[in-house]
C-alpha cells in the first residue's frame, strides 16, 4: 500500500522522464549563466520561460504521436 501510494507521488512529478531532464538541465545552464557569465537576471527569467516552453511543446508532440499510432 505505502509502495503504491509511493509510485502515485513520484509518477505526478516524474511522468515524462526526458521532461523532468531537459528541464533540469536547462535551469543549471542558465544559472550558470546568470551567476558566472554575467548574463542580466530578466534575460535569464526569459531564456528560462522560453526554454521551459519548448521543453513542453516537444513533449507534448511526443507523447500525441505515441497515441495515434
Amino acid at each position: 500500500m505505502i509502495r503504491l501510494v509511493f509510485n502515485e507521488l513520484v509518477g505526478m512529478f516524474v511522468d515524462d522522464g526526458n521532461l523532468a531532464l531537459l528541464a533540469l538541465i536547462l535551469i543549471a545552464l542558465i544559472t550558470a549563466a546568470v551567476k558566472f557569465l554575467g548574463l542580466p537576471p530578466l534575460v535569464g527569467g526569459f531564456l528560462l520561460l522560453a526554454g521551459c516552453l519548448a521543453i513542453l511543446l516537444q513533449s507534448t508532440r511526443r507523447a500525441a504521436r505515441g497515441r495515434v499510432r
